[in-house]
């Protein structure tokens, strides 16, 4: 092949960290004799990209120097821009020079590492330097502080990629993309990323990217691990299959999947995107209002501001040689069967418009078809599948308070209501969790963190197939109630049970609070211990004045306000 016509990876080269074949099977003997350390699905992804070049010019997790200026000015020792830290948490520290296997939670051989640094971290400074935030309403934030705080680091000889039996044909490496490209023999390439499902909006603003550029267009939708509550990548395949099968040029159209671990960091997020998509050849990248951004904090306000990402990528776009595509917010024109920016509407002009909550709530809640000026009938069709009515939908009622509060008590008379309804219930209460999901389990932070991480796992696993759940745990820290959240995702309903302390202490019949008060107990929450009340919950019960029967009818009028529950 002559020279390339792309712009070259991102530092020059892309970097390979796969090990040669004929040379695996010696190293793999080798390997089954070292200590191992199993790494999590976040750092599975990593390692991935890092291998394949994705990451390119890094060719390892970050060693300290690298980590501590792209915190402070997002750039490389090197001076190299890159504005995400690319680490290996663990909890245990080993000794320079020390080689050890990292392998799948399946135990599957991925890598032999050399630790050259093992140097300790300080997450709540990583996390306000990168998202600008240490609220643990974002999601990354929360994950963070089930993190080991020492970074490994050191060169790494990957054996093997993760195997994937879904849409093999569509998962291709940086250099396999390239190739492609170059035969597409367009010099300019615009990428588009996506966590979400394509509509018509996107289709027309993407085809008009590429037309401005005279070049071809790369559809990279991310396939690790995206925002709590996402449509599942699975669907929205299916989704960018068929829409760019039917609806885009195939000589000058590339769909590729990208198995990123998202961090939702917004800005710095959107500027290390454009540097991956670089990295498979690409020129323009699109970026959107809000790009990569994880939605609200606990106050209610957004984390970024709109356009705050593609201020980011234009201020570096000369040299991450990268040029950034604003998102144009673009209205269907109804009488003229066509779309405009939104700030070129002609005067007169009839304008359609659906909100995001509109397509849940009105359409896909109801079972109708969505419009086709908004969406293409196969992605309808599709949508519809995975979005059954919202009165059949599952979802979690999450109580929280103090001990002796009444959560047991609302909860019991709830399932009751709801049984009348012709809805089933999981009940998770805290006591009974303890004794068979939990048993064994103390009563220090990390337990109780443990604990609450094993109810949110089957709450969501429950909430997902449909079914209702109610949980009734003490939950003191928001961090453990904010990552069960996201594991049950939009139809979480956290309800605290605000009830004085004096009151509870009243309420104990089993005398713990007199225990803990006589220091014959420790680690008792609300007195030597801390309770964390919720900043929004969905809904804030009181119990002095009011019945745990009226309590329990709110939740109810609640569950019916938002659909989940028909009218009786």
């Amino acid at each position: 092949m002559s020279e390339s016509i792309l712009i070259p990876p991102y530092g020059g080269h892309l970097v390979d960290l796969l090990v040669p074949e004929d040379e695996r099977a010696t190293l793999i003997e080798r390997a089954n004799h070292l200590p191992s350390l199993q790494i999590s699905t976040r750092s599975l992804c990593d390692l991935e990209l890092l291998a394949t070049g994705a990451f390119s010019p890094l060719d390892r997790f970050m060693g300290q120097a690298d980590y501590e200026r792209v915190l402070s000015e997002m750039r490389l020792a090197d001076g190299t821009v890159f504005p995400m830290p690319i680490t290996l948490p663990s909890d245990k520290k080993y000794e320079p020079g020390t080689e050890i296997t990292l392998r799948d939670s399946r135990n599957n051989l991925l890598a032999i590492m050399r630790i050259d640094e093992a140097y300790s971290v300080d997450l709540q400074k990583e996390a306000q330097a990168v998202f600008g935030t240490t609220d643990p309403k974002h999601p990354t934030v929360s994950e963070m502080s089930r993190w080991g705080t020492i970074n490994l680091s050191g060169p790494l000889q990957v054996l093997s990629l993760p195997h994937y039996y879904d849409f093999a044909d569509l998962r291709r490496t940086p250099a396999q993309v390239r190739a492609i490209l170059e035969k597409m023999g367009n010099a300019q390439v615009v990428a588009f990323q996506t966590r979400n499902p394509l509509h018509r909006v996107h289709e027309e603003l993407t085809k008009r990217a590429a037309a401005e550029v005279g070049g071809s267009f790369l559809l990279h939708p991310v396939v690790g691990l995206t925002k709590p509550g996402d449509v599942d990548y699975y669907s929205r395949v299916r989704i960018y299959s068929t829409l760019a099968r039917k609806y885009y040029d195939p000589e000058s159209t590339l769909l590729s999947l990208l198995p990123l671990a998202m961090r939702m960091g917004g800005p710095r997020e959107a500027l290390w995107h454009a540097i991956i998509r670089r990295n498979h050849g690409v020129t323009h990248f699109i970026v959107g209002r809000d790009h990569a951004g994880p939605g609200k904090d606990s106050t209610g306000k957004p984390f970024y501001g709109p356009y705050d990402a593609q201020e980011l990528v234009s201020r570096y776009s000369s040299e991450i040689g990268v040029t950034m595509v604003p998102f144009k917010e673009l209205v269907y024109l109804s009488d003229r069967d066509e779309y405009a920016e939104e700030d070129h509407i002609p005067e007169g002009a009839q304008v359609a418009r659906i909100s995001g909550t509109q397509v849940r709530e009105q359409y896909l809640a109801k079972g109708k078809q969505l419009p086709g000026w908004f969406t293409r009938p196969e992605t309808s069709d599709i949508l519809s599948e995975i979005y059954p009515p919202r009165h059949r939908q599952g979802f979690t009622v999450w109580f929280t308070g103090l001990s002796g509060a009444g959560k047991t008590t609302i909860s019991e008379i709830l399932t009751v209501l709801l049984l009348e309804r012709g809805r089933q219930a999981t009940v998770l209460d805290g006591d009974v969790v303890r004794t068979h999901l939990s048993r064994g389990l103390g009563f220090s932070r990390e337990d109780r963190d443990t604990n609450i991480e094993r109810i949110g796992f089957v709450a969501g696993e429950i909430t997902r197939h449909g079914g209702a759940v109610i949980c009734a745990a003490i939950s003191p820290f928001r961090a453990a109630r904010n990552e069960a959240r996201n594991r049950v995702g939009e139809n979480f309903i956290e309800v605290f049970v605000d009830t004085p302390l004096e009151v509870c202490e009243q309420r104990d019949i089993k005398g713990m609070y007199a225990k803990a008060r006589r220091g014959e107990i420790t680690g008792f929450t609300g007195i030597d211990d801390p309770y964390e009340a919720p900043v929004q919950p969905e809904l804030h019960l009181h119990t002095v004045s009011v019945t745990p029967e009226e309590n329990a009818y709110r939740i109810i009028s609640y569950l019916e306000e938002q659909g989940l529950l028909l009218p009786n």
